[in-house]
């Protein structure tokens, strides 16, 4: 078959590859000049599949109150409220209990186990490089009450196999020796010693050169202005180059996917949570971070990609913007100047933001739709680059008609119409 891929991110690349690798005809299609040049940009580069929790969780109602009026707040609401925003906050706060908590992580942990294993073995065969670590990631408690509920996580951590340490101060800086020039109070951390980390854009560029030789056509600076469809098929995508047809096709748009398939009747829960990042040169390799840290107070990470150390994090919902603003970069150099001081020089370091597709559940939607010839990988969230290999195998699978390997009924779209 032929099929068309709407998005050139690190989820639409990996489609792309795997589908090849099915022995389909593949092209994508993306308004940018290049792969990865939006949300997969500059994430914070982690692959944290342990890690991989639901926003919407029991006690985070309370938290989001307490959030709003913090200096550093990893969570941000812009008055620009629009319905498209309530109708996703009222549900998500529909999530936030524990039955809903324990289905939404046990399946975001059962596909983000099954990506890692993915990109390991895509590694291997075909050698691709992105200033890969697999080192482990420590999330940093700084406060008792933070190590005290973590009971949840681990709960789900013994009935997935998923290996973990739980550390006092000693073991943080046993894992991240550059703590120890940290005047920040460290009360300990939960370390899971599987997870990786990578730059996304290295990654995406580089499986799309792979992909290009083995066939894959890049229609790239195409702007994807609406799907044609006829006798409850797509027709083709019409673009402001024309027309672009095939046997199926795959939505990978990230948060702009809803706005697509709107017109079509498909209520795609998906809506834009703007996250931030800065990237910054290491000036001193010892006192940088080994892997990743995640900045339980601040909701960061800090990341070792190479010889730059990437800070990423927040939760801003304000709809379609890519602003800057100075308070946001506030944030991420004081979670990194209080843990690795002096690590990198911040007066270098490149500021940036991107619009990351989150779902209720926060679970992304892998999967058919109604319409027989139209599918959906999309809504990954923060978890796209963790997700990624998995969600491509997955969704070259199921337009194959093949059985995946793991369950995903779960994952549709389907799922929110119980």
């Amino acid at each position: 078959m032929k099929i068309v891929i709407l998005g050139g991110g690190v989820i639409g690349v990996t489609s792309a590859w795997y589908l090849a690798q099915a022995g389909h005809e593949v092209v994508v299609v993306d308004r940018q000049a290049g792969v990865a040049q939006e949300t997969s940009f500059a994430n914070a580069g982690e692959i944290s599949p342990g890690y991989a929790s639901p926003w919407a969780a029991p006690g985070i109602p309370a938290k989001a109150l307490r959030w709003l009026f913090m200096r550093h707040a990893p969570l941000i609401l812009r008055p620009n409220v629009d319905m498209a925003m309530l109708r996703w906050i009222v549900a998500m706060l529909g999530n936030c209990n524990a039955r809903d908590y324990r289905i939404n992580k046990g399946r975001m942990v059962r596909l983000a186990e099954y990506s890692r294993d993915r990109l390991i073995a895509l590694r291997a065969e075909t050698g691709i490089a992105y200033d890969e670590r697999s080192r482990g990631t420590l999330q940093l408690f700084r406060e008792q009450k933070q190590l005290d509920g973590i009971a949840k996580d681990i709960e789900v951590l013994r009935a997935d196999n998923v290996p973990f340490e739980v550390l006092d101060r000693a073991g943080c800086l046993a894992a991240e020796p550059g703590l120890a020039a940290s005047g920040s109070p460290i009360v300990g951390g939960l370390r899971l010693p599987n997870d990786e980390t990578g730059d996304c854009f290295k990654f995406t560029n580089a499986l799309a050169d792979m992909a290009r030789a083995r066939g894959v056509q890049f229609l790239l600076g195409r702007n994807i202005q609406a799907l044609a469809t006829g006798a409850g098929r797509i027709r083709h995508v019409v673009t402001d180059h024309g027309m672009v047809s095939g046997d199926a096709y795959l939505v990978a748009m990230g948060s702009f996917s809803p706005l697509l398939v709107a017109p079509l009747g498909l209520r795609l829960p998906v809506y834009p949570v703007k996250g931030y990042s800065i990237t910054v040169p290491i000036v001193q390799p010892d006192a940088a971070p080994v892997s990743t840290l995640l900045d339980e107070s601040y909701k960061v990470a800090i990341t070792r990609l190479g010889d730059r150390i990437r800070v990423g994090g927040m939760a801003e919902l304000s709809g379609y913007t890519n602003d800057l603003p100075q308070a946001r970069r506030d944030t991420l150099d004081h979670s990194v100047n209080t843990l690795f001081p002096g690590a990198g020089d911040l007066s270098r370091a490149t500021f940036w933001s991107g619009l990351r597709p989150m779902t209720p559940d926060s679970t992304p939607v892998v999967g058919a739709t109604t319409i027989d010839n139209l599918f959906l990988n999309t809504g990954h969230g923060t978890l796209g680059w963790t997700m990624a290999c998995g969600s491509g195998r997955v969704i070259a699978d199921i337009i194959s008609g093949a059985r995946p390997d793991i369950e995903t009924a779960d994952l549709a779209l389907s799922r929110y119409r119980h």
